[in-house]
């Protein structure tokens, strides 16, 4: 059992953030598994994108962030960012040891399981790919499986995606040079390792059905993230009984940008506050 403070009732809300958008392909996931749970979202588009940023920075604007949402009154966290949590998820636990938190990380486990060939390509930010946390999970399961993970960085793909330019032929042709090399080297599974990938599903299949000569299985692990959510709230008696869904949205950027992605991304149209929490 999880030990809590004892304003921590199964009524509070559960924090959600993301550099921008990419958190909302997990919180979709989090709204279908558990309908009834109060959500607050904090999209920090004020100053993403944040695979491109220095470790010490993410954890201190992961720290800044969740400061916030304790705020707020949350009784847990999803931090649904790849790169923040490669980052800053060990000292996010460390400050809040009592607080049940999930973090995101790319499906290297169910890419290994998913793979015929023995060749798992991994699309993620630059910051990911190299972060020690997860170079250690990758060395670990290759270890493991025997299996080789082929490691593609999307230099400017998420700039793209918060922009909502998903469809365009620039998007298109720079996600075509990401991921046509992977399909080249016998990659037989993609793991989609930011949480804005998801996003970019469709047109990531249609590449695939133009190039690949296999059958090809891509890997999103947003549902594992809010199943997991699910689990430790349940251990620590936090579940929500009753009740209809609530949701609240914050962002350090635009909030009518926000708005919109709401809406084309995930048919919502919540509120929108911008605040600004001082970065550290």
């Amino acid at each position: 059992m999880t030990h809590l403070p004892p304003s921590f009732t199964a009524d509070a809300p559960i924090g959600v953030f993301d550099s921008g958008v990419g958190g909302l392909s997990v919180l979709r996931h989090i709204h279908a598994r558990l309908p009834r749970e109060h959500l607050i979202y904090f999209a920090d588009s004020g100053y993403a994108p944040y695979g491109d940023r220095s470790e010490d920075w993410l954890v201190a604007r992961s720290l800044a962030i969740t400061a916030f949402l304790v705020e707020q009154g949350v009784k847990a966290l999803v931090v649904a960012c790849n790169t923040a949590t490669v980052a800053a998820i060990r000292a996010v636990r460390m400050t809040y040891p009592g607080m049940p938190i999930v973090g995101v990380e790319p499906g290297l486990k169910p890419g290994a399981a998913a793979t015929r060939t023995g060749k798992i390509g991994v699309l993620a930010t630059d910051r990911t790919l190299q972060g020690e946390k997860f170079l250690q999970l990758r060395d670990q399961v290759a270890a493991a499986s025997g299996y080789e993970f082929l490691l593609q960085p999307c230099i400017g793909l998420v700039d793209r995606i918060e922009l909502g330019e998903l469809e365009t032929e620039a998007t298109v042709a720079l996600l075509e040079g990401y991921v046509v090399p992977l399909l080249e080297a016998g990659a037989d599974t993609l793991v989609l390792g930011c949480t804005h990938y998801p996003f970019m599903r469709g047109v990531i299949e249609r590449i695939v059905a133009a190039h690949a000569k296999q059958p090809v299985t891509l890997i999103d692990t947003g549902d594992a993230v809010a199943r997991q959510l699910e689990r430790l709230l349940e251990g620590a008696g936090l579940l929500r009984p009753s009740g209809t869904s609530a949701l609240d949205v914050f962002t350090s950027g635009d909030a009518p940008a926000l708005s919109a992605a709401f809406k084309a991304l995930l048919g919502l149209a919540p509120a929108v506050m911008a605040v600004e929490i001082p970065a550290i």
